[in-house]
């Protein structure tokens, strides 16, 4: 179900210097984020909002899916300042998290009970490593207020052998590690192909797409599917409470990816989407509006990320390292 909201048009902010209040003065100009923390809040029509509208705007959702590019700081502050603004319209909640996969399930749950320390969650779960950066605020947010924190993402083991060898791949697994897994693991959208063909730049039609890269969009599907089904275990479990589930954005914007699962699974959920964009020089609220609209109900604007790379031979270099690495995975 399609989650758009009607709101008054305040100035939007996430962190409290700068923001509106109910009676201030119309803003007739927005200025674009300043620091990398800083993000300029909308709803999907350029209506500007602060997190306490935001929230209240999405307390009737059951599911609240927030896109994230992986890093950065003011998608993360984003994050965790919505989930506490959350908290405060329904405290009921439960966090699923792209970040952890079914395999890191027991050692969370051990982290929560207070059973092992920090570092052990990390290193047992072989966190990503912007974690304590990213998010550990979720987490220990999660872990103070005694809500349930659920691994939502398909096993890392698993999701790279699919990618080499193909749905095929999961005839080898066990009974036990099978049934972890959606009964239909690999649901998708024709648009959702077309994106992410397109993104990875592999070919102009389905003809000349390489069969390793048609397992690599399986091995995405798989990723999408697990999330979308542990969001409906999460609703399951817990009766009446509002899951947040944090993801990148590629997996949720436009409504494609695990969001469009979700919704064939569960076409009678309140499903509302947060997703990120990148704001830049020259680029004004309008305009940003009219070509990013469609991404998400609510939309978020930072600053870009820096270059990675200015030497493309080494960045091919990192690239082919990845490959190199991904390929010393046993699948058989």
């Amino acid at each position: 179900m399609t989650f758009y909201s009607h709101t008054l048009v305040l100035l939007a902010c996430v962190t409290l210097a700068g923001c509106a209040t109910p009676g201030s003065a119309p803003q007739t100009a927005v200025l674009p984020p300043q620091t990398q923390y800083d993000a300029v809040l909308t709803d999907h029509r350029g209506t500007r909002l602060s997190i306490n509208q935001l929230a209240g705007e999405l307390a009737a959702a059951d599911v609240v899916v927030i896109g994230e590019y992986h890093g950065h700081h003011g998608a993360h502050l984003l994050q965790s300042l919505l989930q506490s603004a959350l908290y405060q319209q329904r405290p009921q909640q439960v966090l699923t998290m792209e970040q952890f996969t079914l395999d890191d399930q027991g050692e969370l749950d051990r982290y929560l009970a207070g059973d092992t320390g920090e570092s052990e969650l990390i290193a047992d779960t072989e966190a990503w490593p912007n974690y304590k950066a990213s998010y550990r605020p979720l987490v220990e947010f999660a872990r103070n207020h005694g809500l349930p924190v659920l691994a939502a993402n398909a096993p890392a083991h698993t999701v790279r052998c699919v990618g080499r060898q193909g749905v095929d791949y999961l005839q080898q697994l066990t009974a036990t590690e099978r049934r972890r897994l959606p009964g239909d693991a690999f649901i998708d959208t024709p648009a959702y192909r077309e994106k992410f063909f397109a993104t990875m730049a592999s070919g102009h039609g389905g003809a000349d797409i390489s069969t390793r890269m048609k397992n690599t969009y399986r091995a995405q599907l798989l990723r999408d599917n697990t999330m979308a089904a542990q969001v409906i275990r999460a609703l399951d479990a817990y009766p009446g409470h509002q899951v947040i589930h944090v993801t990148g954005t590629f997996h949720a914007e436009e409504r494609l990816g695990m969001v469009a699962v979700l919704e064939t699974r569960r076409p009678d959920l309140n499903v509302a989407v947060i997703s990120p964009v990148f704001w830049q020089n020259g680029d004004s609220l309008g305009e940003l509006t009219r070509t990013d609209g469609s991404k998400g109900d609510f939309l978020y604007y930072l600053q870009p990320l820096p270059d990675e790379y200015k030497d493309q031979e080494r960045h091919r270099e990192a690239m082919m390292q990845q490959f190199r690495n991904a390929a010393k995975v046993r699948c058989d």
